[in-house]
């Protein structure tokens, strides 16, 4: 058997992004065995290391799980809410070194794990980075051109957040060319990980994320970036409470290509944006500007794309 992992490490975060410091990450791969087959709808046993300095460094945190997989064999956890076998989850200073995540599985649910893979986290969770920060001068506010596009959220830390893209994608666009599987991509506030799972399922050719994945911005004088992703729906809704700061500021960039994110009536659909929240195995999440609605919408459905990225 073998694991493919699919999906980075993301944080665990409140409907409110960013508004606390999470003490929790969720975790997300596919399971597919030594035929390429996807192991679906079946129980997996996982343990989770946090190791400091190296991949084969010490253990500063590790903990079980027992978890069942979809049906695109896409195991999802939230690193924290296991049992414990070792250290303080809460208590890792990630500031003070670089960590790396080893996950062991057994695919039969048990715990003789025969799957090992690790991996370094890249970018140290910067929420949970903060709380070792002793004091916090933004430099970043909502409404600034920056990183490819229009800041729209600001962390307690001051230094990262969430930029939204300066045009929409496109004006009609199907969420998937599948439009009838359940993929588990529930999460409200985390788009990116909705993203790589929409992409990353079987038969998958084309669909609103994999639009925003493959976007690379035009230089607005703010850099150029090709790490976009479709928002989930709470990000979405975090547009929409930001959305004068954000077309003032693209209605000011000077720039004629970029576009201001429109209100029009819904049912032109000229306010109607996908997000890559899924409500069922025919239905993904919208958010409607004009009526500030969220409401679920047939996958075979066209409608507006605009991408985010965080920074």
């Amino acid at each position: 058997m073998k694991i493919l992992f699919t999906i980075v490490i993301a944080l665990s975060i409140a409907s409110h992004c960013f508004a606390q410091v999470p003490e929790k990450l969720s975790y997300q791969a596919v399971i597919r065995n030594s035929n390429d087959d996807l192991v679906a709808n079946q129980e997996i046993g996982i343990q989770i290391s946090i190791l400091q300095s190296s991949a084969d460094g010490t253990s500063v945190y590790v903990e079980t799980q027992t978890t069942t997989t979809n049906y695109n064999g896409l195991l999802s956890i939230i690193i924290g809410e296991g049992s414990v076998e070792s250290g303080e989850f809460e208590s890792i200073d990630w500031s003070s070194d670089t960590f790396f995540l080893k996950t062991e599985i057994d695919i039969t649910g048990g715990t003789s794990y025969t799957i090992t893979g690790s991996s370094q986290l890249l970018s140290v969770p910067y929420a949970l980075h903060a709380k070792t920060a002793e004091s916090v001068t933004s430099s970043y506010n909502i409404g600034d051109l920056y990183g490819g596009g229009v800041i729209f959220l600001v962390d307690s830390t001051g230094e990262h957040g969430l930029i939204v893209s300066m045009v929409d994608l496109s004006t009609s666009y199907q969420w998937s060319n599948i439009t009838d599987t359940n993929i588990g991509t529930t999460n409200s506030w985390d788009g990116d990980s909705n993203t790589t799972a929409i992409i990353n399922q079987e038969g998958h050719s084309n669909s609103a994320s994999q639009l925003c994945n493959d976007y690379t911005n035009n230089d607005y004088d703010t850099g150029i970036y090709s790490d976009w992703y479709l928002p989930g729906i709470t990000e979405l809704s975090l547009i929409d409470y930001h959305l004068y700061e954000i077309n003032k500021a693209i209605s000011n960039d000077g720039n004629s290509l970029t576009t201001e994110i429109e209100i029009g009536h819904y049912e032109e659909n000229r306010s109607i944006y996908w997000s890559s929240t899924e409500y069922d195995s025919g239905k993904a999440y919208c958010y409607i500007l004009s009526s500030k609605y969220r409401a679920p919408y047939g996958k075979s459905g066209s409608y507006k794309v605009r991408a985010i990225r965080a920074f």
